[in-house]
């Protein structure tokens, strides 16, 4: 064990006041896209609650995710390591989060923190490491939710999710945080995941607003692998009844919705049936005439297409609204009790979410919208001046080291994630990450987006899709982000960027020893069954010269490189 803390005595005394340590109020939402916060982008909707964070704070432009899914970014959160390491790799195949590892919030437990969670947890365990936890039971049903409270099941009636949450997270600040030592609070909504059903208030807020089309939204793939286009996953092929919310009557589900066999139309009953007669009511008179309209419409080829999109983004962002407005009940309370300036406050994502973009939705892929994740932060004692804003390469994997930096608390040595206090200080030195590491695992399954793991670095970035029915057991996809920012010109089968790609599988491989992710440790003579023999022997020898390169047993003109 060892003490990994950037702040020196000095620092603490004026950073804490001397003897005090700051609040953390971690605020995680599910799925909220960086174009679904006005802070980054203003051209959906206006979040000015969470925009304040941002302006009295500080702002990460560059934010990224290990492994974009639900449960194991969660997983990676609370415990400062890749998916590969901590076990939670995907949400499906029964797979149960092991609570016995290490995880932040032990650690400022046994520091002397009071600490508590409120909302999704998705882990399918129970929550260790806190005095106080109420979570959603499973991924959470919008109205009447279900939580689990210290292991005692409540169901919470005539109310929506959103709002439960903040209701039960403004409890934990006002009656069970002690006031006599610091306290971590998390609350992780649900909103705005899929299927994107706003609260009452917030239905209609933006009817009639047309929202502008990506300029990916009809994009036809063309020099990428296979793998985009055989995702279920494109805003066109969604569930008309659960997700576009349209009567079918006794009608089947024309959508595929990332599951074909999928039972939409009995999901999107169940929500119905949760409500009570006045949410029942509420719905049906904003969501029936719509429905109406679009039969009367009968809308066909691309036009079908563009009306699913603006449907989707108007439950999307009525969503967005309702975890805006409890972002911004959360900051009054603090403000009004005096402790908003001793918290360090944060507001993050999950992942990010694709709002469009490449005709999609959901996240998975290792493209930009889902790869890049909101993040925000605001703490005077350390952020002075409010508005600013960093493009240094921060991961989900580095909330823990910050928060236990903050706490002056030990923090182990296996921990993968790095200390965002220098940042917030704005005195990075030359030694910060200039590269990413990423690695999806959840296929086959819902939307079947392919394993793949990659590279980003500040200019370019190389994806694998990888598996056993690949032809030589991997497509490749490489990009220029500075010239092609939207990912459609795959760059890696051509013989010009040879250099570059060699480059990028040399870096590749440097973070995979960083980080351990032995998964593809074939230079051991362990190779992963996901290959087939042929790629085994050319994937072997590339990394067998790129191991005896850094032994400086060969010389880069001896360099094997793939043809």
């Amino acid at each position: 064990m060892k003490v990994i803390s950037t702040l020196p005595l000095a620092a603490f005394t004026t950073v804490a006041a001397a003897a005090r340590r700051p609040n953390i109020l971690f605020m995680m939402s599910d799925d909220h896209a960086l174009k679904g916060i006005s802070a980054y982008d203003d051209v959906h909707v206006r979040t000015p609650n969470i925009d304040r964070i941002a302006a009295e704070g500080m702002r990460f432009e560059n934010a990224f995710v290990t492994n974009s899914l639900c449960g194991p970014a969660r997983a990676v959160v609370l415990t400062s390591k890749y998916s590969h390491i901590n076990g939670f790799e995907q949400n499906v195949d029964g797979t149960v989060f092991d609570e016995g590892q290490w995880t932040f919030p032990k650690a400022l437990r046994a520091g002397g923190y009071y600490t508590a969670i409120v909302g999704k947890y998705h882990l399918n365990s129970s929550p260790s490491g806190f005095d106080y936890w109420n979570v959603l039971v499973g991924q959470g049903q919008y109205y009447q939710p279900e939580f689990v409270e210290n292991g005692e099941r409540i169901v919470y009636n005539d109310t929506h999710v959103t709002d439960k949450i903040t209701e039960l997270t403004l409890d934990v600040l006002r009656h069970r945080a002690p006031g006599d030592r610091p306290w971590m609070v998390m609350m992780h909504h649900k909103a705005p995941h899929r299927n994107w059903a706003a609260p009452g208030r917030y239905l209609g807020r933006f009817h009639g607003r047309n929202f502008s089309l990506p300029e990916t939204y009809f994009d036809d793939y063309s020099t990428r692998s296979p793998a985009p286009v055989r995702a279920d996953n494109k805003v066109r092929d969604m569930y008309w009844s659960d997700d576009l919310k349209l009567d079918l009557g006794d009608g089947p589900d024309p959508g595929t919705g990332g599951d074909a066999n999928h039972d939409a139309k009995g999901d999107y009953a169940a929500l119905l049936e949760r409500m009570t007669e006045e949410q029942r009511t509420v719905w049906e008179e904003y969501y029936g005439p719509l429905s109406r309209a679009f039969y009367g419409a009968n809308y066909t080829g691309t036009a079908l297409d563009v009306d699913k999109y603006q449907r989707f983004m108007r439950d999307y962002v009525q969503s967005v609204a309702a975890v805006d407005e409890s972002v911004g009940r959360v900051l009054d309370h603090l403000e009004g009790t005096g402790e908003l300036d001793h918290t360090l406050v944060v507001y993050t994502s999950d992942q990010g979410f694709f709002l469009g973009e490449h005709g999609f939705y959901d996240k998975r892929f290792m493209y930009e919208p889902s790869l890049r994740t909101p993040l925000l932060m605001r703490y005077p004692p350390l952020i002075r001046e409010g508005g600013r804003v960093t493009d240094r390469m921060v991961l989900n994997l580095d909330y823990g080291a910050t928060f236990l930096d903050l706490a002056g608390v030990t923090v182990p040595v296996d921990v993968q994630g790095e200390s965002l206090v220098p940042v917030m200080r704005g005195e990075v030195g030359e030694g910060w990450r200039r590269s990413i590491y990423y690695h999806y695992y959840e296929y086959p399954s819902v939307h079947s987006v392919r394993r793949h793991y990659g590279v980003r670095t500040e200019t370019h970035k190389l994806i694998k899709f990888y598996g056993d029915d690949v032809v030589d057991g991997e497509m490749c996809e490489m990009y220029d982000l500075v010239s092609d920012p939207d990912e459609l010109v795959n760059l890696y089968d051509l013989p010009q960027y040879g250099d570059l790609r060699a480059s990028l599988n040399r870096e590749l491989w440097r973070l995979q020893e960083k980080y351990k992710d032995t998964t593809f440790n074939l230079t051991a003579g362990t190779p992963a069954r996901i290959y087939n023999e042929s790629y085994v022997e050319k994937w072997t020898k590339e990394k067998i010269n790129y191991v005896m390169r850094n032994m400086e047993l060969i010389g880069d003109e001896e360099q094997f490189l793939p043809s």
